[in-house]
């Protein structure tokens, strides 16, 4: 097999993972993305390898992502890394005393960026789950340096996840930001290599700053996006993906502001926010579901519509799950067994998904050619990909039955549940919008105090 098909099949196994495991990817910005020419893609990096294989999957060039030497020996992700043609970052705990096992890796990415070609870099250095940017080592900047003469894009690119480790709920958007202009950089490299990687580096964190959203912690993180929701309620359109970035950058700024200056006020806030989780919560309701009128008529016509469209998918879905059950099973049973920290959850079972589904597909297909001949082979082949779609469909829709049908029986039982909510969240409206009322006379009385 040539690298080109390697990379084509690796990066074609990794799409339909993606799209099996994220409930949606949205990409913005991707006409920034240059058809040709040395590019370095520099991303922040919150969810170990997921984060490079959503850049892989959405980029349409072919790119070499770095990735930590280790990895390149583990069993499951090893041969793929090498199919994709990755390369080792040895860091300096690793590398010790031998600083020409990076010596390589620089004279790599040179070679690659000067002969038009592309890498996937995350300037952090390590992968880490909390929505904060570390503090960007100055590797990315060093390598487009070492590229000069070749003209290389620096492309920003953000990624913002929600649920990034629960199957069939996680989301995540990617950002690609304007290139960061480094021309000047370049230029001041001439004389002092090392003062402009430093500025360089400041400019793409200055860039990735722009496109992600940034809170203290992933609990302060979850807040913040239910009050976006209250902020959008009641009966507003969702607001589209940039917009919702750019509200809860705002929103995690005036945290922070309000966290400093006025503390107790904001501390009573969350306190009664976090209530409000934990009721919409144990209702089975969402902000958004609380802006929908509910009626015994409306109910029974959404189970009657839920109940046909499950009754005309059943057959497909379960010959989905008769396909895929196995393999899904044992990439849980995988997971149990291999040790993992939070952010490294979806990565290893994405890369058991990797190994085990295409072993047991081929597995199955040779029985089926065995004891069906090849119509039973062709008519696996077929149902293959459509089938576990229509699984997935089928057991997302089963567990949004499950949550209607809890916020009714609720309500049925509670009458005054709903309304109750309602008071609730308008209350919290009300208290946020002058919460960010405060926030903007803090912050102007900054700018006053600084004048």
């Amino acid at each position: 097999m040539t690298d080109g098909m390697g990379f084509a099949a690796v990066r074609g196994m990794i799409r339909m993972l993606l799209a099996v495991f994220y409930r949606r990817i949205e990409v913005i910005g991707a006409e920034r993305i240059p058809d040709r020419g040395g590019l370095i893609v520099a991303a922040n990096h919150h969810n170990s390898l997921v984060d490079a294989m959503i850049l892989l999957a959405v980029v349409p060039r072919r790119l070499r992502t770095l990735a930590k030497a280790q990895l390149f020996d583990h069993p499951l992700i090893g041969p793929f890394l090498r199919l994709l043609g990755a390369l080792p970052v040895h860091r300096r705990q690793e590398a010790g005393d031998d600083p020409l096992k990076n010596e390589s890796l620089f004279a790599e990415t040179t070679r690659t960026l000067r002969q038009g070609g592309g890498i996937i870099i995350f300037p952090e250095g390590r992968t880490q789950p909390e929505p904060v940017l570390l503090e960007l080592r100055t590797g990315t900047a060093r390598m487009l340096l070492a590229a000069r003469p070749a003209e290389v894009t620096l492309l920003p690119a953000g990624l913002v996840f929600e649920k990034p480790g629960i199957f069939r709920e996680g989301r995540a958007l990617v950002l690609f930001g304007e290139p960061v202009p480094v021309q000047e950089c370049c230029a001041f490299a001439l004389s002092e290599p090392q003062a402009a990687a430093r500025k360089l580096t400041e400019l793409l964190t200055r860039s990735l700053r722009e496109l992600i959203v940034e809170a203290q912690d992933l609990e302060t993180l979850g807040l913040l996006e239910l009050a976006e929701g209250i902020w959008g309620s009641p009966g507003g359109a969702p607001r589209a993906p940039v917009q919702r970035v750019r509200w809860l950058q705002r929103a995690a700024d005036a945290y922070q502001r309000l966290l400093q200056r006025a503390p107790e006020r904001l501390e009573q806030y969350v306190r009664r926010l976090q209530s409000f989780a934990a009721d919409l919560e144990a209702a089975g309701l969402t902000v958004a579901a609380l802006a929908q009128q509910r009626s015994a008529g409306r109910a029974v016509r959404f189970a009657l519509r839920q109940a046909f469209a499950l009754l005309v998918g059943a057959p497909l879905a379960a010959c989905g799950f008769l396909i895929h059950g196995v393999p899904y099973a044992l990439v849980v049973v995988a997971l149990a067994w291999i040790p993992h920290t939070a952010e490294e959850e979806a990565t290893d079972k994405m890369a058991a998904g990797l190994v085990l589904y295409p072993l047991f597909w081929c597995l199955e297909g040779w029985l089926l050619w065995h004891y069906g001949g090849a119509v039973a082979l062709a008519v696996f082949i077929a149902l293959l990909v459509p089938a576990g779609f229509v699984a997935l469909s089928w057991r997302a829709r089963i567990a949004r039955v499950g949550r209607e049908v809890r916020g009714l029986a609720r309500a049925l039982r509670e009458p005054g549940v709903l309304a109750r909510l309602r008071g609730e969240r308008d209350q919290l409206l009300q208290e946020l919008k002058e919460l960010a009322l405060l926030s903007d006379a803090l912050s102007r009385g900054n700018s006053e105090m600084t004048r």
